[in-house]
């Protein structure tokens, strides 16, 4: 059974940081490219950052570009997703997701998902 948990949501004052975290277990971690999502209260699922497998490529929504960092830890079966310079617009549910393939931006590619952590950033 695939699982995927995220971790190091919070509240943080605008321009804080704070570091997400997603363990994943059940699946080939090391063949996995994987997403970070976030949505809103009464929005769409948005892209934010993906990585591939390898770590040898990234990409980034405009939005967080300059401020979030993905990363991964094969080792650790983790990925993570540093945030940097928040603002109160960050504010949403953040929600990691892994797929075999070639990440992507579009969310209905993703095979499996975490279940999501709350960031909220107080102006």
């Amino acid at each position: 059974q695939v699982q995927l948990v995220e971790s190091g949501g919070g509240l943080v004052q605008s321009g804080g940081s704070l570091r997400l975290s997603c363990e994943a277990s059940g699946l080939m971690f090391s063949t996995n490219d994987m997403g970070w999502f976030r949505q809103a209260p009464g929005k769409e699922r948005d892209f934010v950052a993906a990585i591939r497998w390898s770590g040898s490529m990234t990409d980034y929504a405009d939005s967080v570009k300059g401020r979030f960092t993905i990363a991964r830890a094969t080792a650790k079966n983790t990925a993570y997703l540093q945030m940097n310079s928040l603002k109160p617009e960050d504010t949403a549910v953040y929600y990691c997701a892994a797929r075999t393939g070639f990440s992507t931006r579009n969310k209905y590619e993703y095979d499996y998902w975490g279940q999501g952590t709350q960031v909220t950033v107080s102006s």
